[in-house]
């Protein structure tokens, strides 16, 4: 993609999907099939710099409790 990214005009918002993952998407469309806002939209550094703050264990959900569950067993 040749276009330079200061000239994205695009509202984006910050959407969450079941396994808590984050992504963007663009605030006038549809989200995709299983993916929910959270409220946040604005330009896109905004946005990313949204989930950075939020997004800080990248493991999907399923996988953050099947760790818990081991660990509890192993005590």
């Amino acid at each position: 993609m040749d276009r330079d990214e200061s000239e994205d005009n695009t509202i984006y918002k910050v959407v969450v999907n079941h396994e808590e993952e984050y992504s963007i998407w663009p605030a006038d469309r549809e989200n995709a099939l299983g993916w929910n806002d959270v409220g946040k939209s604005g330009p896109k550094a905004d946005c990313l710099a949204y989930i950075k703050e939020v997004w800080t264990d990248m493991r999907p959900l399923s996988l953050r409790k099947k760790m818990e569950e081991a660990e509890k067993q192993q005590n």
